[in-house]
């Protein structure tokens, strides 16, 4: 009896495995990815799968407003990257192969859109759930910032609001991340609330909390790199060299800049605040001469052609770095560039002397060194 029952199980178990086996046969993707969006307005997304060394960019339509399928069958890639509304909202999410992801929600709040599939995916989700009032308060304070029909007293405000919402979501996430030292998903936090080009500190204190079994896993490694880059570029610290070739065909480095300061602006196209009169960068250009301060603009844009037809048209001659042949995006990996815009101020010994994203800042800290000088 015990014999009989114990073929009939090894031949249950064979019937099972080859089932999963035709089952797994009959898919061709490694990874899936589908999405079911409410309130998105452009129908084209972009995502960039992404893994050591490698990254690959694809671009879907919809077919039905909001709702995407995208299969991915090449192996080894750690998380995607999908871009809504002209790359002005993402999300990132978290890959196994053989799984399917599922992203659902209003895509205009990306940081409360809910993700099925896979253990760190749905571990953010209901951290994602656990912040909601939090996160979706930040997303409207930062979209009424952004907003130009407001005076300087609202945006003071509106700042000091952000700032105080920040403070609050960073202390709850700090707790979570405590809590849980032994889960991936903590890293994964680490890297959305406390990956600071300026300031690694509070990253570096987190990531020594972590259970050391972690470390085997990417992102710590990641993060690793991520703040030697930053101390690379920290306050004080001489600028990296580089020599690049602008949109006329002339050979730039830092030596181009050598006695002068120097603006070093990474902007983007398609970036509403990345505007040269949002950066006051039109002001700092015609109230300083060259001699003394000079602009470099670093754009992501690689079409060199329309980027000159435009200039043709700007009483400032800009000079100006896109990204045609990889570019811009060296230079926004040697300066450690996580968001734009991103503007280095570099004095005439070659050392950084403010890296910020605020055209006020940018042009106050001018305004106080010339002052300085003349005294």
């Amino acid at each position: 009896m015990g014999s009989t029952f114990s073929q009939m199980k090894s031949k249950i178990a064979l019937l099972i495995g080859v089932i999963l086996c035709l089952s797994s046969c009959g898919k061709d993707y490694t990874y899936r990815i589908e999405g079911k969006l409410s309130n998105l307005e452009t129908q084209t997304i972009y995502i960039v799968f992404e893994k050591e060394n490698y990254t690959l960019i694809d671009t879907i339509e919809c077919a039905k407003p909001g709702q995407f399928v995208v299969e991915q069958s090449i192996e080894g890639f750690n998380s995607a990257t999908l871009f809504f509304e002209n790359k002005s909202r993402w999300l990132t999410v978290y890959l196994k192969p053989g799984s399917t992801v599922s992203i659902s929600g209003d895509v205009q709040y990306p940081m409360l859109l809910q993700v099925k599939g896979g253990k760190i995916n749905e571990q953010l989700s209901a951290v994602r759930k656990l912040l909601s009032p939090l996160l979706k308060e930040y997303t409207d304070l930062n979209r009424q910032l952004n907003n130009k029909e407001h005076n300087s007293i609202e945006e003071t405000e509106i700042a000091s609001r952000i700032a105080n919402v920040n403070m609050q979501l960073n202390e709850q996430v700090t707790s979570y991340i405590k809590e849980h030292s032994d889960e991936e998903v903590s890293v994964v936090l680490i890297q959305m609330f406390f990956m600071e080009a300026d300031d690694t500190r509070r990253m570096d204190e987190l990531l020594a909390l972590l259970d050391p079994r972690l470390k085997s896993f990417y992102l710590v490694h990641t993060l690793e790199q991520f703040s030697a880059r930053a101390k690379r570029t920290a306050l004080g610290a001489e600028a990296p060299g580089f020599t690049v070739e602008n949109i006329e065909g002339t050979s730039v480095n830092l030596d181009s800049f050598a006695s002068k300061y120097v603006l070093l602006a990474f902007t983007a196209p398609w970036c509403d605040m990345c505007q040269t009169e949002d950066l006051y960068l039109d002001k700092v250009a015609m109230k300083y001469p060259k001699e003394e301060v000079d602009i470099l603009l670093v754009s992501l844009d690689s079409n060199q052609k329309e980027v000159r037809r435009l200039l043709e048209t700007d009483s400032i001659a800009w000079n100006l770095v896109t990204d045609s042949a990889g570019q811009a995006t060296m230079l926004l990996d040697l300066y450690n560039v996580s968001a734009l815009p991103r503007c280095f101020l570099i004095d005439e010994e070659g050392k950084i002397l403010l890296k910020t994203e605020n055209g006020l800042e940018i042009r106050q800290t001018l305004e106080k060194l010339f002052e300085d000088e003349e005294e």
